[in-house]
């Protein structure tokens, strides 16, 4: 008969580390959801303090939304 073991290379059937791609999955999660709030804060940031304010304003703006963002996500 058939011997049915996995012995060869992982697209072959080998033993999957599934500890690390829980850590890489929630690596990346945590990276695309903090990214994303860092990215929005600097856009409403920039609107801001090109139309409201000056950069001073802008930059504590910022800041404020990474805090408060940064709060509501965790």
């Amino acid at each position: 008969m058939a011997d049915h073991t996995p012995t060869g290379p992982v697209e072959l059937g080998a033993k999957m580390d599934y500890a690390e791609h829980d850590r890489t999955y929630h690596g990346f999660l945590a990276l695309a959801k903090y990214g994303s709030l860092f990215c929005g804060a600097l856009l409403l940031a920039m609107a801001f303090g090109f139309f409201a304010g000056g950069f001073f304003s802008a930059v504590i703006l910022f800041a404020l939304i990474l805090a408060i963002g940064a709060f509501i996500l965790r």
